[in-house]
């Protein structure tokens, strides 16, 4: 999720779609010559940066030029990591980050679609557990959650209801954290990619530091609107999600309730009226009730 813009729901393409319109010769040609690069596709827009894919030495890769602060914060990580749990990092460099590419055929959202949420869901959650993992050298510096939550209590102030709930949740949360770690902060079906032989690998951090719990909150919003809010199935996957990933189910859906507030008030900031975020909201908080 972009934080900054007018956001794409989470997960989907992550907003991502082909251009064929502007020319970004000027934006790339300096890094193709850089690392030896020649293009293998057509050029793909988000809201925070460009991407484009090539080949170096016949090898598939991605070229990512990062356009706002957000999408520059997350190739230290992605370097820290250094291919355990998230895609080879081969070059960074300012504004530049050049990935190995994912080729292989599968998708996590077709294989909801196919019926196999479950596994889909214990698939992100295996990945988001080796990027938890501990490693030996020290993380670059992290966004803390109470940061990346700051938006979230001025707006439950104006807004009230189901925001305002959600805020005084994640408030509990943030003041006594499990766990703390390292968290990539935005986990979702199109984030954890097919590498084919390497298996599957995270992409696009946000590079967060908060308890572990958080990071899983977002598979429950994903991979699309109709299927996060079907019924049955936000209780389904906090229980799959829970069990895989070694949580408490009831934390875990104060985790949903709270990020479900969070993504509503950067809408609301926006000015765009949040209706899926108070839609699973109300169907977390009904979910926790039942406890």
């Amino acid at each position: 999720m972009t934080r900054r813009t007018l956001k794409p729901r989470p997960g989907g393409n992550g907003g991502r779609q082909a251009s064929t319109l502007p020319d970004y010769d000027a934006l790339f040609a300096p890094w193709l010559e850089r690392w030896n690069l020649i293009p293998d596709g057509e050029v793909l827009v988000t809201p925070g940066s460009r991407l484009l894919p090539v080949r170096r030495n016949g090898a598939p890769g991605m070229l990512k030029i990062a356009l706002e602060s957000e999408e520059r914060r997350g190739p230290l990580l992605m370097v820290w990591w250094a291919g355990q749990g998230a895609a080879p990092v081969w070059a960074h460099e300012g504004d530049a980050l050049l990935l190995e590419r994912a080729t292989g055929p599968a998708s996590l959202a077709a294989m909801v679609h196919e019926g196999r949420d479950d596994e889909a869901t214990r698939i992100i959650c295996a990945v988001a557990r080796q990027l938890q993992a501990p490693r030996r050298s020290p993380p670059p510096s992290l966004l803390p959650l109470t940061q990346w939550f700051a938006a979230l209590a001025p707006v439950a102030a104006r807004e009230g209801g189901l925001i305002a709930r959600a805020a005084a949740v994640a408030r509990e949360l943030l003041q006594s954290p499990q766990d703390v770690g390292v968290l990539h902060g935005d986990l979702h079906h199109a984030n954890v990619l097919d590498f084919g032989p390497r298996g599957w690998l995270a992409i696009d951090p946000k590079r967060l530091q908060g308890e572990r719990g958080f990071d899983f909150a977002n598979i429950l919003f994903n991979p699309d609107l109709e299927t996060a809010a079907a019924p049955g199935r936000l209780a389904r996957q906090a229980s799959v999600a829970a069990e895989a990933a070694g949580l408490d189910r009831e934390r875990l859906l104060q985790w949903v309730l709270a990020f479900a507030g969070l993504s509503a008030a950067w809408f609301v900031e926006d000015g765009v009226t949040p209706s899926f975020d108070l839609a699973i909201a109300e169907i977390a908080a009904a979910e926790m009730a039942k406890r």
